[in-house]
């Protein structure tokens, strides 16, 4: 049985509004209570993905910031693996170069932030790539579907499930990964099962081992009971 379950929440556990799915959080305590470690990923920030893992419940192993940051239980010491300068520098361009064009640039939770930039979806993620490009910016966007994010280069959800794979004591091999974006690619491809939500684009899918056919947190109920059904058959969510 594949040792934890790395998941992304936004999309993933959630419905389009953001509302976690009930039956999604029964399905991680389930693992949760069989011993399967659990890990949420998430581009959100620390203080927030503490509060989800408390009510969730799981043990506060966590990757946020798009895999800006990674800590191993909670409290663990945090990890920082992004470079907010160069996300901050990145951004400072990205927002004088919209403001010449009447947009201003929202930012999000700045100061909960210690690796990456998250502002609005409120401007075009291809031309806003296109001046990163222009300028040798050494970041890149993220459209989550929910904000847009600036990571630093060679950060990603992939390089701090390695990471934090090494410090759980296990193979990323032996960790299954699920998502539904386009910041959950290089997670997929990492650990030993890569599982894509059906809500999650064409991407996203084709870096999947496996896509579910419900979309959102049905389709992650779905890929569990798919990857772990000893444990589900004795659950009641054998009627999800």
């Amino acid at each position: 049985m594949l040792k934890a379950l790395v998941t992304d929440v936004d999309g993933t556990i959630t419905d389009q509004r953001r509302r976690i799915n009930t039956g999604a959080v029964e399905a991680i305590r389930t693992l949760v209570d069989a011993g399967v470690e659990v890990v949420l990923a998430s581009g959100n920030t620390v203080c927030f993905m503490d509060g989800l893992c408390k009510m969730v419940g799981t043990d506060g192993t966590i990757i946020g910031e798009n895999g800006g940051v990674y800590r191993r239980e909670f409290p663990g010491t945090l990890r920082i693996a992004g470079d907010k300068d160069a996300s901050t520098g990145a951004f400072e361009v990205l927002r004088d170069y919209f403001a010449d064009k009447g947009t201003d640039l929202e930012l999000f939770s700045a100061q909960y932030r210690f690796a990456d930039v998250a502002f609005a979806r409120n401007i075009d993620p291809d031309e806003a790539r296109a001046v990163i490009r222009d300028r040798h910016l050494p970041v890149r966007l993220l459209d989550t579907g929910f904000a847009i994010h600036l990571q630093a280069l060679g950060v990603n959800k992939g390089t701090a499930l390695r990471e934090l794979a090494g410090e759980m004591g296990i193979l990323p091999s032996e960790m299954m990964a699920i998502g539904d974006s386009e910041n959950d690619i290089e997670m997929l491809e990492v650990a030993g099962v890569g599982v894509a939500v059906a809500n999650a684009p064409a991407p996203t899918r084709s870096a999947a081992d496996w896509v579910s056919e419900r979309t959102y947190g049905d389709g992650f109920v779905e890929a569990v009971k798919k990857y772990y059904p000893d444990l589900f058959i004795r659950s009641r969510l054998t009627t999800i």
